[in-house]
């Protein structure tokens, strides 16, 4: 099994490389999805969250108000690791059982936002990093996500840089281009993760 750590920042496009890489054979655990699993109504991650920031978090039909938690936690970095505390070892344990399912010859890619922020890189067997010049980040937030300028900014800022990410990469993929070259640029990281997964 090879283990890929999958990250980029808000924006630049790594959603679309995970699903390119599914397209070509990879078993993708997506950290987000299981965050989102984690907190559902019901929950001990949803109760644990709104024992920290109150009733007000939740929606009218009790699931999470994720914009309204937002905008709480990206404004004060101790609330966001009030919140991360809560749910990143959720997430870790969810992300294990589902590796632990995975067929011993796979490729397994974690979609992991936060990669860089939480000094995961030494956790795999090799990191792609999704990089996007930071005016194609906030574009893309605004134009397509419908952010806020400021919203936009605030996420961006809660991250880590460009080059923090940049210097933990074992490979780079530059999503500041066209559609098709980003997914000729795929098969190309594939075919090498492929190959290092047989010589695993």
């Amino acid at each position: 099994m090879l283990k890929v750590g999958l990250t980029g920042g808000i924006g630049a496009g790594k959603s679309e490389v995970s699903r390119l890489l599914v397209a070509c054979g990879a078993v993708l655990i997506d950290a987000d999805r299981i965050a989102r699993e984690v907190v559902a109504p019901g929950t001990p991650g949803l109760a644990a969250v709104v024992e920290a920031f109150g009733a007000e978090v939740l929606a009218e039909d009790g699931s999470l108000d994720r914009p309204r938690l937002g905008s709480i936690v990206f404004a004060d970095p101790e609330k966001l690791a009030v919140l991360n505390g809560i749910v990143h070892p959720l997430v870790g344990a969810r992300s294990r059982e589902l590796e632990d399912a995975a067929p011993e010859d796979a490729v397994v890619v974690h979609d992991v936002p936060l990669l860089t922020e939480n000094g995961l890189a030494p956790f795999y067997d090799v990191v792609i990093v999704v990089d996007a010049d930071p005016g194609t980040q906030l574009d893309r937030l605004v134009r397509l996500r419908g952010m806020t300028e400021d919203d936009a900014r605030a996420r961006m800022a809660a991250q880590a840089t460009r080059e923090e990410r940049r210097k933990i990469a074992d490979i780079v993929i530059d999503n500041d281009v066209p559609l098709p070259d980003l997914q000729a640029r795929v098969r190309e990281v594939w075919a090498d993760l492929a190959r290092r997964a047989r010589t695993e």
